[in-house]
């Protein structure tokens, strides 16, 4: 009994060493190496596996043998690729029988040249795909743990499974996106790629993604993933391959922001990029625009194409090529810090805007309608419109409201020299620069307008009308017809006509026609008229029987007083032809007149213009106006106490050159009065002797001009024949 105890002892103790060696040294033999490479084979029958000795290790715990292969190589051609190892597991039952059915297959790899792989695996299979990828990769290193599983008939099944990482990886894809330094692991089962860890350059931004997912479906990839981006500054500019024409219109220099990005986008079997969507959650501390497709100088002086945002929250979406962004934080209008919230939708290059402003420390200005915000005051913007691709602005509402004023325009259509095109709905109620109430209402009937409204100032108006200036024009190619009924309408601060009615016509820009009439406070009465005749030229006429008001806005003429107007002018191609006479009325300053009477010695007539004024019968003057330059033919005023005769030219804002004589009323009258039969019919006997008067010559700019002044003995033909003409009329 003894001994069979101790030969079943030592049974055991043999199979125990012998297990315990087998499980952990194994046998090695390439006994079996035939049947490792058919079984791998199956993965594709042109790869052909180096093995040398291959160690079996016991598994006695799920009755199983471990083969392990080190350092083999797989060979195809003339090409091989090394790997770290190759494992597999069989049951003991199939060993010990010799049938060596392969239940897995597990292959890692050294860390390997990328462009190797592939031009490996091209060789296998030399897929369009493969090629285009073989191009685009210049550099890197691959590594990856490969398992497969097989089925009883020795075929792969599905569930295979592969992972392992890459490094310092460089593409570069059409010469549009470079990915540089890409780190990540990656883990690829049946028509799947999962990413993780993801750190590379892309167009030299530094992008970081926790996850992107990439599943094969047909012969098409779909593609999905998250970025994270920590605080970072980079040129966005760099990113103009990747979005296209997205942002065409507007020129992005840098940013200085965090974010938390999603996206999705497919390629096809060329490796097309299709259906790109992303969205982005972004906190934006810094973000310099130089170049947008809105010139808003003209409302905001301040304003120039390079837009500053400080502390923004932004969310972007970009689906389908429709790039939608939303945000709100500061914006800097010149230097100046404003706020801002918007929503911008750029569809195709078609942009569609809705925007709010808050407005405080920067001056708004709205010259057409001779509105200025005060710096110090604070005024809410809303403008909501669409900008087109030919560059037309579409304002579909602006609102604009500041203390007690508001400004409301609807559907203005401005060109691309934001002039106005169409427009259909304003409602003014505000006090202007000249702190005067505007409420007036426009309204659009079909392709004409009717005007109508409390109380308007037309300073600016007729300003622009008199300076004569076509550029200040605010519309283009604009045909339309305005009736208007306005209950006061001021002419400067302090003078105003009452029940203004009438009618304008605009054929292709211009003001065609134009009827309007009105009575001042004093019951009289103005009217204006201007058409364009067959000749094309433009006909102006003017006729008032108080011209004090529109006199007032020369600043050199003072205490204007009395006295009947009527102006005619005829415009053609850009020229004017005018003629402007005021009967009866006098003036008690005019500091040219003034200092001219002083170097005349005529201090009579001096002391006479700053007294109680002097007194002109008639003035006539006969000028020619062409961009900016005023030419006076003839300016005659003649009166109880002098008479003058004038001509000369004006050069806008720049020269002013006249020259002329100037004759006491006496002295004239004695002239006239030496004249056979006519001068004692006209004046009578009285004579006397003295000089005629005196020549002059005004000359300098504007606010500089000097004043010369000349005795002359004898008056000439001119101003005799233009006396005469006068005395005659009168």
């Amino acid at each position: 009994m003894k001994r069979i105890i101790k030969i079943l002892i030592i049974l055991t103790t043999t199979v125990a060493v012998i297990v315990i060696y087998l499980s952990i040294y194994g046998i090695k033999t390439e006994k079996f190496n035939n049947k490792i490479k058919k079984n791998v084979s199956k993965i594709n029958k042109n790869i052909n596996l180096s093995l040398n000795e291959v160690n079996y290790l016991l598994n006695p715990l799920n009755f199983s043998i471990n083969i392990l292969a080190k350092n083999p190589k797989i060979l195809l051609k003339d090409k091989s690729l090394d790997l770290s190892d190759v494992t597999s597991n069989i049951s003991l039952k199939s060993f010990i029988n010799n049938q060596f059915y392969i239940d897995d297959l597990k292959i890692s790899t050294k860390e390997i040249q990328i462009k190797d792989l592939i031009s490996l695996t091209r060789a296998v299979e030399g897929s369009p795909q493969l090629f285009v990828l073989d191009n685009i990769t210049k550099e890197g290193l691959i590594s990856a743990n490969i398992n497969l599983t097989f089925d009883l008939d020795g075929e792969i099944k599905n569930n295979y499974q592969i992972n392992g990482a890459i490094k310092k990886a460089k593409f570069n894809i059409f010469n549009q996106v470079k990915i540089d330094n890409l780190n990540l692991s990656f883990n690829i089962s049946k028509n799947q790629l999962t990413l993780r860890k993801i750190e590379t350059n892309l167009n030299s931004v530094k992008l970081k993604s926790p996850l992107i997912k990439i599943e094969k479906k047909k012969d098409i990839f779909f593609i999905d993933g998250k970025v994270v981006n920590n605080q970072q500054n980079f040129d966005i500019s760099k990113l103009e391959p990747i979005l296209g024409d997205l942002l065409s219109t507007i020129v992005i220099e840098k940013i200085n922001f965090n974010s938390i990005n999603t996206f999705s986008f497919n390629l096809n079997k060329n490796l097309k990029l299709n259906d790109l969507k992303l969205e982005a959650n972004i906190n934006l501390e810094n973000f310099e625009i130089v170049k947008n497709p809105l010139n808003l100088k003209a409302f905001l002086p301040n304003y120039t194409e390079q837009v500053k945002f400080e502390d923004h929250k932004i969310k972007i979406k970009l689906t389908k090529n429709i790039l939608d962004i939303k945000g709100e934080g500061g914006t800097y209008i010149g230097e100046e810090l404003e706020q801002l919230s918007y929503s911008i939708i750029n569809n195709d290059g078609k942009i569609t805007f809705d925007t709010k402003f808050n407005i405080k420390k920067n001056p708004l200005i709205i010259n057409f309608l001779d509105y200025k915000k005060k710096k110090e005051d604070s005024s809410e913007i809303l403008l909501k419109g669409i900008y087109k691709k030919n560059k037309e602005l579409i304002f579909k509402n602006i609102s604009i409201t500041e203390k007690n004023n508001q400004i409301s325009i609807k559907d203005l259509l401005l060109s691309e020299n934001f002039k106005i095109k169409d427009l259909g709905h304003v409602k003014l109620d505000y006090r202007n620069k000249n702190d005067l109430l505007n409420k007036i209402e426009l309204k659009k009937n079909k392709s004409n307008f009717s005007i109508k409204g409390k109380s308007f100032d037309a300073t600016q108006l007729i300003n622009n009308s008199m300076d004569d200036d076509e550029s200040s024009t605010i519309f283009e190619n604009f045909n339309s017809r305005f009736d208007i009924k306005i209950d006061t309408t001021y002419i400067n601060k302090n003078d105003y006509t009452k029940n203004l009615f009438g009618n304008f016509t605009f054929k292709e820009n211009k003001l065609d026609k134009l009827n309007l009439e009105s009575t001042f406070s004093n019951n009289k009465k103005m009217n204006l008229s201007i058409e364009t005749n067959r000749q094309k030229e433009t006909i102006t006429k003017f006729v008032s029987n108080y011209p004090k008001p529109l006199i007032k806005r020369y600043n050199f003429i003072k205490g204007f007083e009395e006295g009947h107007m009527d102006f005619y002018s005829i415009k053609k191609d850009g020229v004017s032809d005018s003629v402007l006479v005021i009967d009866n009325f006098k003036v008690k300053e005019v500091p040219v007149f003034a200092k001219l009477l002083s170097l005349a010695s005529l201090q009579g007539i001096a002391d006479l213009l700053t007294g109680e004024g002097i007194r002109f019968t008639d003035f006539e003057m006969r000028y020619l106006s062409q961009k900016g330059l005023t030419t006076i033919e003839e300016m005659y005023a003649i009166g109880p106490a002098i008479s003058i005769l004038m001509d000369g030219y004006i050069e806008s804002k720049k020269l002013v050159s006249l020259k002329g004589t100037l004759v006491p009323a006496t002295t004239l009258n004695r002239s006239i009065a030496s004249i056979p039969l006519l001068g004692k019919i006209l004046i009578g006997e009285k004579t006397g002797e003295g000089i005629f008067g005196v020549s002059f010559k005004i000359k300098g700019s504007p606010k500089n001009l000097s004043t010369t002044v000349n005795p002359i003995k004898t008056l000439t033909p001119r101003f005799i024949t233009r006396t005469l003409e006068k005395i005659k009329k009168n």
